[in-house]
């Protein structure tokens, strides 16, 4: 483990110590047997750029486009791609809303857990548009 500044010379000090995190570099603090980090949103922001989110696309008979997103488990309809793509970006953006709201009980799941740094970025786009202009579609069974 990278060695920690004490929590208590920490607080004595918060303010020089969120500049230096903002400023210089993300920090790590232990407090008892407790290790934090702590970055301002830029640096977490650049730690999940290489994350992306790709959906096999199928054409249903019925002329719609249905998406599902290899990363979150997650399926949306439209009547050609653009509309699926601006509905799962959108339900990209409420999963991952849901689950930071109830981030110990999703986090901890085994099967939800790998879905944090993809939470994570939707959060920091912050806009369902955007979300959809990281969408990438490739080609799935009909």
């Amino acid at each position: 483990m990278i060695r920690a500044l004490n929590a208590t010379d920490v607080r004595k000090d918060w303010s020089a110590f969120v500049d230096a995190t903002i400023r210089v570099k993300p920090q790590f603090f232990k407090r008892t047997r407790d290790y934090l980090f702590v970055s301002d949103l830029h640096f977490m922001e650049d730690l999940v750029v290489g994350y992306s989110y790709t959906a096999k696309r199928m054409d249903e008979e019925d002329g719609s486009v249905t998406l599902e997103l290899n990363e979150l488990d997650l399926v949306e309809n439209g009547k050609d791609e653009a509309e699926a793509k601006e509905k799962l970006a959108a339900a990209i953006l409420e999963y991952s809303e849901d689950y930071y709201n109830d981030f110990s009980y999703w986090s901890s799941a085994p099967n939800r857990s790998a879905h944090l740094p993809y939470v994570f970025k939707a959060l920091f786009i912050g806009d369902a548009q955007k979300i959809g202009e990281n969408i990438t579609c490739q080609a799935g069974k009909s």
